[in-house]
C-alpha cells in the first residue's frame, strides 16, 4: 500500500488537485516531509497530533522526516 493510500484510507486527504502526480512523486521519487513545531508555546493541539499521526503513518513507509 502506497503512502497516498494509507492517508486517504485513514482521512488526512479529502480534496486535491493534480492527484495522479501526487502519487506518481510519491511512489517514483524519494520524498522529505517536515512540520514544525513552536517550542515556546505553552501546549500542543489537536492540529499538532494530526500532522504528528501523518508523520507516523510515513515514517512507517520510509519517507525522510524532518521536526
Amino acid at each position: 500500500m502506497s503512502v497516498f493510500d494509507v492517508l486517504k484510507e485513514r482521512g488526512f486527504i479529502q480534496q486535491l488537485t493534480h492527484e495522479d502526480e501526487i502519487k506518481e512523486l510519491l511512489e517514483k521519487e524519494k520524498i522529505t516531509f517536515y512540520t514544525g513545531y513552536d517550542p515556546t508555546a505553552d501546549s500542543l493541539h489537536v492540529g499538532h497530533f494530526l500532522t504528528m499521526m501523518a508523520m507516523a503513518h510515513m515514517q512507517r513507509l520510509v519517507i525522510d522526516l524532518l521536526c
